[in-house]
């Protein structure tokens, strides 16, 4: 056996490398995978901080959001950076709407997978489209279960983005549990390389009234820290039989590593997103500032008093940009 097992191992390697190249031609990242944990399936992780990157993006285009970029950038880099994590990277982003919930999740898919929301290991669920009958619950958390494990069989490099979270049915995100937790076993998976993402705008009232009474007591925004925040959202999600999180083992089991807080919009911050888009519509500078003015003229703030905060945050600004051209 000695003797004949030479040609053999270079045989077996040139027929990997046929195999990774073919896959990486067609496309098909989950069967490269199959073939050992050095493939990576879609996941390209960008991360630099020098002239691009996530971090440049999120400081470019995300205004008022000082707490996002501190604790998301360095959390997905420890991650990412773990060549055998303990545990998926779970995160739940919390806050009013319009504040950017949204828009970093789609920056942290772009940054992590090379096609983007288009990649076939990110996977995106709305209660509205995915979930939207209550009779319907015992369906839902088998379907659930079977799609998480069915996708993480295939590429334990999945990302799971789970929107509008405070709107999904008690109970059904229950079945996450043994995928979130380092002491759990999923057999024929690699899931602790698995990410998955929470948006929800339950605890924006709280982070709301925190970040009024900072302002009042003459606190600058930039000094609210986690720890002013986190206690707030955490029983804001708990307390609230009809959040999707309700009794899902989810927080009382302390499975999410990171509870990131969307603070609300003031109006430089806003103005700061209508500039950006106004920007790219190559106006002259005169027309492009009275389209500025104009918008944030139409922006409705909160409270009454004091008028301090975007009720729509910078949800509806791309829309109404138009209505002033």
């Amino acid at each position: 056996m000695a003797a004949g097992s030479g040609p053999v191992l270079p045989r077996l390697l040139c027929f990997l490398v046929l195999v990774s190249a073919t896959a990486a031609a067609w496309g098909l990242g989950s069967l490269g995978c199959s073939f050992g944990a050095f493939c990576e399936c879609d996941f390209r992780p960008d991360l630099r901080g020098e002239y691009r990157g996530l971090e440049c993006d999120l400081a470019q285009h995300l205004a008022g959001q000082h707490l996002v970029r501190q604790l998301v950038v360095k959390r997905l880099k420890a991650f990412v950076e773990d060549p055998a994590p303990a545990k998926p990277l779970v995160m739940s982003f919390h806050g009013w709407t319009g504040t950017g919930k949204s828009y970093v999740s789609s920056m942290l898919v772009q940054y992590l997978f090379r096609h983007g929301m288009a990649s076939p290991h990110v996977h995106h669920f709305s209660p509205v489209i995915h979930f939207p009958h209550a009779d319907q619950i015992g369906r839902y958390q088998g379907d659930l279960k079977q799609w998480i494990l069915g996708n993480l069989t295939a590429c334990g490099r999945s990302l799971f983005l789970f929107d509008e979270v405070d709107k999904m049915h008690p109970g059904l995100l229950g079945v996450l549990r043994p995928f979130l937790g380092p002491s759990w076993v999923v057999y024929g998976t690699n899931y602790r390389k698995a990410i998955f993402i929470f948006l929800s705008n339950a605890g924006g009232e709280q982070i709301n009234q925190l970040a009024l009474d900072a302002w009042r007591a003459r606190r600058d925004r930039e000094e609210l820290q986690l720890q002013d925040l986190e206690p707030a959202i955490s029983k804001a999600i708990v307390d609230n039989p009809n959040h999707g999180f309700w009794q899902s083992g989810i927080v009382e089991d302390q499975l999410l590593d990171l509870l990131v807080p969307f603070l609300p919009l003031q109006r430089h911050h806003v103005r700061h997103c209508v500039a950006n888009e106004v920007a790219q519509l190559g106006l002259a500078q005169q027309q492009e500032e009275e389209v500025v003015q104009a918008v944030l003229d139409g922006t409705a703030f909160f409270p009454e008093e004091e008028r301090l905060f975007s009720s729509n945050g910078c949800k509806t600004v791309a829309s109404r940009i138009t209505l002033f051209l």
